[in-house]
């Protein structure tokens, strides 16, 4: 979770936290921020993985450069091709005039974020290992390849290595991809930088939906410090909001969360 408005970009310092585990990882994050190497950050649904790729790209001297986000579950197979890769004009009945520039091509000198990588078929897994192999990609009916500068970093809550035991994931891109690993802990691995997100939370949603919501009684805190969050730091944002919404008096308490 993060203190972010759009007037500034995210960097590690503003990822809120003070374990030590989430303290190793945002160093991880920085050493890998100076590399151009591949990163894989894994971990489970709302630990925040979108939020470190973005503080790599912008700790790194890519920064100034676009980072562009593409969610590899949200979009059908036969589209996430041409939104990946780009296309000529005439590649296919239907294709733009004048062609469509890829998100690879996009991120020309950027960073690239392939978040839920573990949806993607086989197919574009193969396109993909090439990119990033030969650091060109060749469009859909294109003529001849394009060079391309891309920092990729990858993001998926799915255990890989089984992945490809089943036969689902390439073991070739998943090294290349696994360059440097960054694992992201579960809120209930970090539990004492639940009081910290939960004051930081209560008062931004206090702002931002008008409410005189100043605190939390102390049962209410120690009921939220021990739940196992399996919705991870989103989970909690949800709560959180919530409950100032439903909140009739300036400390949250147990009745309402």
């Amino acid at each position: 979770y993060n203190k972010i408005n759009k007037d500034y970009k995210i960097t590690l310092d503003n990822i809120i936290s003070e374990s030590e585990i989430m303290e190793h990882t945002k160093q991880k994050a920085l050493i890998a921020s100076k590399s151009n190497s591949t990163v894989l950050i894994t971990g489970e649904s709302g630990t925040g993985k979108e939020l470190f790729a973005r503080a790599i790209h912008n700790h790194s001297d890519r920064a100034d450069n676009t980072f562009v986000t593409v969610n590899c579950a949200a979009i059908p197979d036969n589209l996430l091709e041409s939104e990946l890769f780009g296309y000529e004009e005439g590649a296919f009945t239907g294709a733009k005039k004048g062609g469509k520039l890829g998100k690879f091509e996009i991120a020309h000198k950027g960073t690239i974020f392939l978040d839920e990588i573990g949806d993607m078929s086989l197919h574009l897994q193969g396109k993909l290992l090439r990119v990033l192999q030969e650091r060109e990609l060749d469009k859909i009916g294109g003529k001849s390849n394009i060079l391309i500068d891309v920092r990729v970093i990858a993001a998926t809550n799915k255990n890989l290595v089984e992945l490809v035991e089943k036969g689902q994931f390439r073991e070739d891109l998943y090294y290349r991809l696994n360059v440097i690993p960054i694992t992201l802990p579960a809120l209930r691995q970090r539990k004492n930088d639940i009081p910290l997100l939960i004051d930081y939370m209560i008062k931004e949603y206090a702002h931002k939906l008008n409410k005189d919501v100043i605190g939390i009684e102390d049962d209410a805190k120690k009921t939220l410090i021990d739940y196992s969050w399996p919705g991870n730091v989103r989970e909690l944002q949800n709560v959180i909001e919530y409950s100032i919404n439903m909140s009739n008096s300036s400390l949250l308490n147990l009745d309402i969360i």
